[in-house]
């Protein structure tokens, strides 16, 4: 009984948080959904009831409402399917290839073969606004409502309705019986209500890529085959009448040899999607994090894993520590990992991974999902419109914290991000990036949407840390989570945060680094002797600007740094470099081309002078970066 006072507790406190965005005005919708659902686990078929309280905290009187139907996405015909056969660069997890009569290899989307009883579907019927019948019509995987009755701004009203739904075949995220045998991945498989917030309705449809969700509670039943094991979103209300490892110690649970199924039922408070795995073969393993979170591990009973996801536990744990030292608190009780669908994808308060990985590819996995709870499942951007918000934020923090729970020592490069910055220089010369600020299913193909979302976004962090140093990038961070989780923040939400607690000016950044596809180029123009000085003429061929730290290595041994301002930042960064002198000079205003100053030593007692010897800048073309003396 104290067990569960307390897990109430949680639930009430967590549930009674409020978002924290300190943005005057700022508002977000907000959703109470119940669900009550029965799986047929041989016909992969499901059907439910939804009942969806939807309070307008918007200054809006709106007449329409917009619900995702993420399963249609799996027929032939549909829009994914259609951009499986027009990119270039099809994920290869959703196309089949083999070569055809010619020789010639062919690409085919696995989602134009599947059959009628291998799609995917969601079909809504009933549906009723405070009981009143409602009209609406499918397009694709959106269902467009118009309401029986316009719904006044500081209003809520009910919405219900009956759904059935089809799991598909396995072939990206959600699904049932996956390469490495797990019967249930149900991710997205509800009628989920589209976001309204500043910017409108936000109905997208699915295609491959991100999604956007409404902050809510959600009370969820699921019923199943009772040989199932369930993993997933929220607190389980009824352990001790379900086990499957979930009950309180001591306690036995009996099921009834006649009884064919279990309901669970789970309580989710303050999220923005509720997901769940099942599988009649799950290994359940339960371990204490701090903060008393409870750790849920569910995997196959595979002879060949397992000892990798039992040593993936304390590593779990001491992930959690990280996160919640470098960024801020986990506010729940709970967080599940779950061996599921078809690579790692984030969801609320649990994860769904592929499970038969190497140890260290399964605590990466798990790092890179555990962080997404705080890049996106906390702090909830949108992202279709800026996917490099919380895949680069999380690809950053998420190998920052790899490399601190596995010791891991980078000899060779002083950045341990450096193969970020490699992917991006590799999009750089294929030369069709596209800026951070296009859709996300609006990039060309793959490769420059992964590289763009992944590997730029976490270097506009890593860059930042340049920009104004690691310490204020980190009290930037820090800052971010406390002042905007459990609401919707903005790209300029996350700059004006590392402005207020710097004082730099860094539109600039922004600007350029996600809504351009401007490049940084600095390179050593020129280093002549001007009596018993050195005159040094550097050279701006990217259009991107930055201020830069320049070291000068002597023949003597000595060493000491210099570092030009950006005068668009307004503001000087603290010496990175220790107890190495530092002379700051005059700022480089952009529209200049080239910048020259003056060493007060010969040429000759000049080893080496280097733009950015952090590495940190991602300059282009490292090769103009370095003055070397040439030996005699």
């Amino acid at each position: 009984m104290k067990k569960l006072l307390f897990l109430f507790l949680s639930i009430g406190f967590v549930a009674s948080a409020q978002h924290n965005n300190p943005n005057p005005g700022y508002w977000q919708q907000h959703v109470d959904y119940k669900m009550d659902v029965k799986m047929n686990v041989e016909k992969f078929q499901y059907s439910g009831t939804q009942e969806l309280k939807y309070t307008n905290n918007s200054a809006d009187t709106l007449k329409r409402v917009y619900y995702h139907l993420y399963f249609n996405a799996f027929q032939p015909g549909s829009e994914m399917d259609a951009r499986l056969t027009s990119i270039a660069d099809p994920d290869k997890r959703m196309i089949k290839s083999f070569k055809g009569a010619d020789g010639n290899l062919i690409k085919e989307s696995k989602i134009s073969k599947l059959k009628s009883n291998e799609i995917g579907f969601l079909k809504v019927t009933n549906l009723k606004q405070d009981g009143v019948a409602l009209n609406s019509t499918v397009v694709g995987t959106i269902l467009e409502v118009d309401l029986a009755k316009p719904l006044l701004p500081d209003k809520s009203t009910m919405l219900t309705m009956n759904f059935d739904g089809q799991v598909p075949v396995m072939v990206r995220r959600a699904g049932r019986n996956s390469d490495e045998g797990v019967a249930l991945s149900m991710t997205q498989w509800y009628p989920k209500m589209a976001e309204f917030d500043f910017e409108g309705w936000h109905a997208d449809p699915y295609i491959g890529r991100e999604f956007h969700g409404v902050w809510g509670n959600f009370d969820v039943k699921l019923t199943l085959d009772k040989t199932y094991t369930v993993g997933g979103t929220g607190y389980l209300q009824n352990p001790n009448e379900i086990g499957h490892g979930y009950q309180a110690e001591g306690v036995e649970v009996k099921i009834p040899k006649k009884q064919k199924t279990l309901t669970w039922h789970f309580v989710a408070p303050n999220v923005h999607d509720f997901a769940w795995g099942a599988d009649p073969d799950f290994i359940h393993d339960k371990v204490m994090g701090p903060n008393n979170v409870e750790l849920h591990f569910l995997y196959k009973n595979n002879k060949d894993i397992i000892a990798n996801w039992k040593a993936l536990q304390p590593k779990t744990v001491e992930l959690l520590e990280f996160f919640n030292s470098t960024i801020g608190e986990y506010p729940y009780k709970q967080y599940s990992v779950i061996q599921g669908g078809d690579g790692g994808m984030e969801y609320a308060m649990c994860t769904l991974i592929t499970g038969n990985r190497s140890l260290p590819s399964l605590i990466g996995v798990t790092a890179h999902e555990l962080a997404h709870m705080w890049f996106q499942h906390m702090l909830a951007t949108n992202e279709s419109k800026h996917g490099w918000m919380d895949e680069g934020f999380t690809s950053f923090i998420a190998d920052f914290a790899v490399n601190s729970i596995m010791e891991k020592e980078n000899q060779e490069d002083e950045n341990p991000f450096d193969s970020m910055y490699k992917n991006y220089y590799y999009m750089i010369s294929k030369n069709g990036e596209q800026p951070l600020s296009t859709h996300a299913d609006r990039f060309n193909d793959n490769m420059n949407y992964g590289v763009s979302a992944y590997s730029k976004g976490a270097v506009f962090i890593t860059q930042l840390s340049y920009i104004i140093g690691f310490e204020n990038t980190m009290k930037t961070l820090k800052r971010f989570y406390y002042d905007y989780r459990f609401s919707h923040p903005t790209p300029n939400d996350f700059k004006r945060t590392a402005e207020r607690v710097t004082g730099a000016n860094l539109d600039w950044y922004l600007v350029d680094w996600t809504q351009t596809i401007n490049t940084i180029d600095y390179g050593i123009k020129d280093v002549v002797t001007d009596g018993n000085k050195t005159k040094v003429t550097l050279e701006r061929i990217g259009m991107m600007p930055m201020p830069l730290d320049i070291l000068v290595v002597y023949a003597d041994g000595t060493q000491e740094t210099f570092y030009i301002p950006n005068t668009l930042m307004r503001w000087n960064k603290e010496n990175p470099f220790g107890e190495i002198p530092r002379t700051i000079l005059k700022g480089w205003d952009w529209a200049y081309p080239t910048y020259t100053f003056d060493l007060n030593k010969e040429k000759s007692s000049i080893i080496s002078i280097v733009i950015d010897p952090s590495n940190y800048m991602a300059d282009i073309n490292k090769k103009n970066n370095l003055y070397q003396k040439v030996a005699n």
